[in-house]
């Protein structure tokens, strides 16, 4: 009997990963549980296993190659089954051979084609039959679909879609095709080919660009009420804890309590319906050497400001280290970017996929502003910040989300945490 192996769902909205190494070779014997390839998503690097014991009968996916979710990677086949199938009868090796057929699966309603693809042409109201596939199998990869859309479609175009790219709507898509496009390598320039991670996170990032109207908003907050109470307990607090005392924590503890009074801002865009989630899992963006990963803080909102530290604490510690697993990278809610001390006055985030927000964190300095001591105005010093919310147009309006990053600047300044 042989067993197949697929490539397994490695965190929430991935659909595709691409098989970076192969841990073993046709022929070799595998435990059950024994990790025998590397896959790659933009989420995540993880270790498949193997599902059964036996003999890698065969690797039906090369090294780089992208698959969607669910297919076929390699087939292990026992070991007593593939030794007789060496043997020279003809009957033994037509029972043998027959199981590598699934390496191409068939789809009856149409072209073959990755779940992204299928989502993108039809969004773009493009026919499957019109693309030229180059993925894995005959399958119509995300790419194909980009590459037949760098000629603007009726849907692109619309004025109500995209007022200010009515100029020139075709340098507003994806992988434009057109001459001008194109850079000519010069003598002295270094190429650096992406990794099949970062290929991934690029790919997720202009998924998210081009399915979701961004629209940004910026509020300042004077943040001499946290830093107060910082300076206050972080001695204290690393004493009983183990762990330092950022700001990150007191952010997203105003994110979570502002989230109460707008819950628009914790939920997914799904078909023609807006969910509006009662869970609250905070994504934490964690800069690694691999590229940006963004594992989860679950239930945030029941969490005390201590729980939230040691919980982000552990997770981005893990996320650098490569500790993390699959679940641990699924099933965010919204997200929060710290780039820390280098972050400069503001930026906006691209939103994480399917969420419909992220909070940007800018870099927090001292500097003049002007208060309202005694009666009179006076010229003080501040440690300000700026936040920058990304937000998706589609499910929230501004209202919602003016009145949320106002709610998360009124948290903050006044200061009131219990640690």
């Amino acid at each position: 009997m042989s067993i197949s192996v697929e490539l397994p769902q490695l965190g929430e909205s991935v659909v595709e990963g691409t098989v970076a190494r192969w841990l073993v070779a046709e022929g070799d014997a595998v435990e059950v549980d024994q990790p025998i390839v590397e896959v790659t998503t933009d989420k995540v690097d993880a270790e498949v296993p193997a599902p059964a014991a036996g003999v890698i009968e065969k690797i039906l996916v090369p090294e780089g190659e992208t698959v969607a979710v669910g297919a076929q990677l390699a087939v292990i086949g026992s070991a007593t089954a593939t030794s007789r199938s060496s043997q020279p009868s003809p009957s033994k090796e037509v029972a043998v051979r027959p199981v590598s057929e699934p390496a191409a699966p068939v789809q009856s309603d149409g072209p073959k084609a990755t779940p992204v693809a299928k989502r993108m042409a039809d969004e773009a109201s493009l026919d499957l039959q019109e693309l030229e596939a180059t993925g894995a199998g005959g399958r119509i990869t995300k790419e194909d679909v980009l590459r037949h859309t760098a000629p603007p479609s009726p849907r692109a175009t619309a004025p109500a879609a995209v007022p200010a790219a009515a100029p020139a709507p075709v340098a507003a898509r994806p992988a434009p095709t057109a001459p001008w496009a194109h850079y000519e390598l010069q003598e002295g320039d270094r190429v650096v080919p992406m990794t099949p991670q970062r290929r991934l996170i690029a790919q997720h990032m202009v998924y998210s660009k081009h399915t979701s109207p961004h629209v940004g908003t910026v509020c300042e907050i004077d943040m001499g009420a946290v830093a107060a109470l910082r300076a206050q307990h972080k001695s204290s607090f690393q004493k009983t804890h183990g762990i330092s005392l950022t700001f990150l924590p007191f952010i997203v503890h105003a994110i979570v309590r502002a989230l109460r009074d707008y819950p628009a801002l914790n939920a997914s865009v799904m078909e023609d319906a807006i969910v509006e989630k009662k869970a609250i899992h905070v994504g934490v963006a964690v800069e690694t050497e691999k590229g940006l990963l963004v594992p989860v803080v679950r239930h945030a909102d029941r969490l005390s400001l201590a729980g939230l530290a040691g919980a982000i604490d552990d997770l981005s510690s893990r996320a650098r280290n490569k500790k993390l697993s699959p679940d641990e990278l699924r099933g965010g809610t919204i997200t929060v970017s710290n780039p820390g001390r280098m972050g400069n006055l503001y930026g906006f985030a691209i939103i994480n996929q399917p969420q419909v927000a992220i909070l940007r964190m800018g870099e927090m300095v001292k500097r003049p502003v002007v208060k309202t001591v005694g009666g009179e105005d006076a010229i003080v010093i501040r440690p300000m910040m700026h936040l920058a919310l990304s937000y998706d147009h589609r499910a929230v309006d501004g209202q919602p989300a003016n009145g949320f990053l106002y709610r998360i600047r009124e948290l903050l300044e006044d200061g009131e945490v219990e640690l």
